[in-house]
């Protein structure tokens, strides 16, 4: 339960600019996508994706770290760990099980031969969409439960893109669907409050002391 007075408290010391850009933001934001990335060694495609999530409005980016820890390279994030919320699992079944109760259907974004192109993507239901690396692609765990497959059409010789640019391409084009169609994909209003509160403090220098000052004043 988001606590309004103390967020009340908080909004008190942002600029009006700044709370109508969280308003204006918040309202492109959704969870109804997600993005999962499995063992992605090269930090800066993780930041870079993080990045694409932010811009475009995906609200979620999970990171399984089976086999490699990341930490965000600050300078290709480029701020969006700020915005966005990073979810570290320490194995691809807990992440697909996470996913699953979250009422996900899990979505591997690989060329095979039961996939779909991307424009012929059925964007009304939640997914959550897996990117595996450039050399080894997804494993087989998420193949093997995958709901479906997705793919980029490509017209060249060449079979794969980078995964960030690939996950910006995904990301983009089924945004702009999401934005155009009926389907209910923005943030709840709990969700929103909850969000408005963690940026606050995100945005907030010296956030630690104005907490004090509030839990101090609001003692009883």
């Amino acid at each position: 339960m988001v606590d309004l007075e103390y967020l009340a408290f908080l909004e008190n010391i942002l600029t009006e600019n700044r709370k109508e850009r969280f308003q204006q933001v918040l309202a492109k934001r959704t969870n109804h996508f997600t993005i999962c990335m499995e063992d992605i060694f090269q930090l800066h495609n993780t930041s870079a994706v993080m990045r694409s999530c932010e811009v475009f409005g995906i609200q979620q980016l999970n990171v399984i770290e089976e086999r490699y820890t990341k930490s965000i390279d600050k300078e290709i994030a480029m701020g969006a760990q700020k915005w966005v919320d990073v979810n570290r699992f320490d194995s691809i079944s807990g992440c697909i099980s996470d996913m699953k109760s979250k009422g996900y259907q899990i979505i591997a974004t690989t060329p095979h031969e039961m996939d779909c192109e991307l424009d012929d993507f059925d964007i009304s239901k939640p997914s959550a969409l897996f990117f595996g690396t450039e050399r080894d692609g997804l494993s087989g765990e998420v193949l093997q439960n995958a709901d479906g497959y997705l793919k980029i059409p490509m017209a060249g010789f060449t079979e794969s893109l980078n995964i960030s640019v690939s996950a910006a391409i995904i990301i983009q084009n089924l945004m702009s669907r999401l934005h155009k169609s009926d389907i209910n994909w923005q943030l709840s209003e709990k969700e929103i409050l909850e969000k408005k509160l963690q940026w606050a403090k995100n945005t907030i220098k010296d956030i630690k002391r104005i907490e004090a000052r509030y839990n101090a004043e609001h003692t009883i």
